[in-house]
């Protein structure tokens, strides 16, 4: 062994109890993929998504309804880990671009330099930590010409799910956050700490269709009433005890909601929804990936509408969704809905 390599501490692989690591910063098999490749491959044959990775939803599907061509210019407005991202910029080389945007300043960083590992130039990819809501302005600056196509997977990314310090799951504890940006707006505690029934109520059934919204949201409240909810597992026992049929997806269904809530996702989406066509070039395609009626609804109309004013020359005549084999080897591309227009 050479001197500096003797000058080298050794840094060893962090312990843990039991014969398989069980919390999420301790799988440094998943969290680390690309050393681990064989590991990963057997969870992905299990149907499984490896702690901290996430698996692109109905890609095959988008890459139809977008046409991508070598040379255009085409936006990713929700990056999340970047494999729809590495599809798109794949096909519209050479010469093409992408232009892609998240809020979320945790992940954006690594999901770039996984692209830029990929070796494409430096000036095919350009990305900016940002709402996709307003995703109009940083395109008039960046590509005043407009784009050819964008697209929009609203999903929660399979990292941020697995991860219990971001408050999103309820398989682990972890604060009561739900912020795609933890350093902005209000967390999911402080928004029960400043809601009341009805409008919890309201929540919960817009945001996720629960059919007993008005009973939950005041056992809830009353619970946070009698000791304040600061945790995942906290809210997570209410809604099971108070649960009538499968307690895991009414858990579910208060999760969705009140992320939604905490980071007003749903009017977000109808900002963008109503800038779009200002910044699509003729021609251009647009595919938005939604996976509750909510936002589902939203899109439906808004492409609806568009087709009656002219807007668009063509939509989606029904809604795409995921393949049975997709849906059997990815148990989270089930609500996954696929729409798409084209500008006029």
């Amino acid at each position: 062994m050479s001197e500096p390599d003797q000058d080298k501490p050794r840094v060893r692989r962090l312990r843990y109890s039991g014969t398989n690591p069980r919390a999420f910063h301790q799988k440094y098999k998943e969290l680390q993929p690309e050393r681990y490749a064989e590991d990963v491959a057997k969870v992905l044959e299990g149907g499984k998504t490896p702690a901290g990775m996430h698996r692109p939803i109905m890609v095959e599907e988008i890459l139809a309804a977008l046409a991508p061509k070598p040379g255009e210019v085409v936006v990713d407005c929700t990056l999340g880990y970047g494999g729809h991202a590495r599809e798109l910029l794949q096909a519209v080389q050479p010469g093409g671009r992408l232009i892609g945007v998240d809020a979320d300043p945790i992940e954006l960083p690594k999901t770039e330099t996984r692209l830029r590992a990929l070796g494409f130039a430096d000036e095919s990819l350009t990305v900016r930590r940002m709402n996709y809501a307003a995703v109009n302005t940083f395109i008039v600056e960046e590509n005043p010409e407009g784009v050819d196509m964008i697209l929009a997977d609203l999903g929660l990314s399979s990292m941020q799910i697995d991860d219990p310090s971001r408050g999103f799951t309820f398989k682990a504890d972890g604060p009561l956050d739900m912020r795609m940006n933890p350093s902005k707006g209000r967390t999911a505690a402080e928004l029960l700490s400043n809601i009341g029934q009805a409008k919890l109520a309201e929540v919960l059934a817009e945001n996720a269709d629960e059919p007993r919204s008005g009973e939950l949201a005041g056992f809830i409240l009353q619970a946070h009433a009698r000791r304040p909810l600061k945790t995942t597992l906290q809210l997570a026992d209410v809604v099971r005890a108070n649960s009538r049929a499968d307690p895991d997806e009414a858990i579910r269904r208060v999760f969705q909601a009140l992320r939604i809530a905490v980071n007003d996702e749903l009017n977000a989406l109808t900002a963008f929804l109503r800038v779009v066509p200002s910044i699509l070039k003729p021609g251009g395609r647009i595919a938005v990936l939604t996976f509750h009626s909510g936002e589902d609804r939203r899109v439906k109309l808004a492409f609806k509408e568009g087709l009656q004013e002219g807007i668009y020359a063509s939509i989606a005549d029904e809604v795409i969704r995921a393949s049975a084999q997709e849906r059997h080897a990815n148990p989270r591309s089930s609500s996954a809905k696929l729409r798409y227009a084209v500008r006029a």
